[in-house]
């Protein structure tokens, strides 16, 4: 049975670091609506006015990011004295867990610069691991062609046309899957998932028709999911459809954030502010 669209929301204009312009597709109200999902952003702009202040030095404790460059270059520095460049194609992947301090800062200053940014949430028993950070060219992810239709694979595994599709990463925790996906006009897609896991369809590009009734969904704006085996995603119209499918299983764990800190309690929250504030964010757990 393939799922329904049982919610759609338009992805809203906000700012964050020092004045990055960008889109929030997901995030803030009700998250357990995208569990084990915390947060979708997309940036995206040629004008370098609106990138170019970047995001400074700031904390993380609690989860994992996934930044994902479609245009442009961003170097990547943190605590653990790590750097890295993230160029068109290519992903970061770091776990804040007990805590990390980094910047992500333009590495242009002109030209377009797009890509995305989505949180993931880590159980209780692992928010307070040592933190982490991968850098991943983008030749090193997989791509999957089918007749009219690009799959690039980030994350997870699936059964897509007879192919067994896998990602870069795999995330036993949640068993993610990310996925890129361009549909030529006139093709689709059908992926399966598992029944207990949340999904949802981001279009970035184009107009795609979601789901078992075919609810068209729009640019920059996602699809959630209702229950069901598989997701299905086809472009009907006379340009190339591009959309991001994440699915993941829910953690069902209380979730408290307040800006970079993302917790189970309230006390789990003070706790990381004051570990901020003393120097002591960072200290890597036993």
């Amino acid at each position: 049975m393939s799922r329904q669209v049982i919610e759609h929301i338009q992805g809203r204009a906000t700012s964050d670091g020092d004045g990055v312009k960008l889109k929030r597709i997901f995030g803030g109200a009700r998250p357990q609506r995208f569990d084990p999902f915390l947060m979708l952003d997309e940036f995206g702009s040629e004008e370098a006015s609106d990138y170019i202040g970047g995001f400074p030095p700031h904390p993380h404790r609690g989860f994992e990011t996934v930044t994902y460059m479609l245009q442009g270059k961003m170097e990547h520095r943190d605590h653990m004295n790590n750097v890295g460049l993230l160029a068109d194609g290519g992903v970061q992947w770091m776990t804040a867990g007990r805590g990390i301090i980094h910047s992500e800062m333009p590495q242009q200053t002109e030209g377009k610069m797009r890509g995305f940014q989505l949180w993931l949430n880590l159980p209780s028993e692992k928010k307070m691991q040592a933190a982490r950070y991968e850098d991943v060219a983008p030749e090193a992810i997989p791509v999957y062609e089918f007749e009219g239709v690009t799959v690039k694979a980030l994350a997870g595994q699936a059964e897509i046309d007879g192919t067994q599709v896998q990602g870069y990463f795999d995330v036993p925790d949640t068993e993610v899957l990310y996925l890129d996906v361009h549909l030529a006009p006139g093709k689709g897609v059908s992926v399966p998932v598992a029944e207990t896991h949340n999904a949802l369809v981001y279009v970035y590009e184009g107009q795609a028709l979601v789901g078992a009734s075919a609810s068209p969904i729009g640019a920059q704006s996602v699809a959630r999911l209702g229950e069901g085996e598989n997701i299905q995603v086809c472009n009907e119209g006379d340009i190339e459809t591009r959309v991001l499918i994440l699915a993941g299983r829910p953690l069902r764990e209380p979730i408290t954030q307040y800006g970079p800190f993302v917790m189970n309690t309230t006390e789990e929250i003070e706790q990381a502010i004051n570990d901020y504030r003393n120097g002591t964010l960072t200290d890597v757990a036993v």
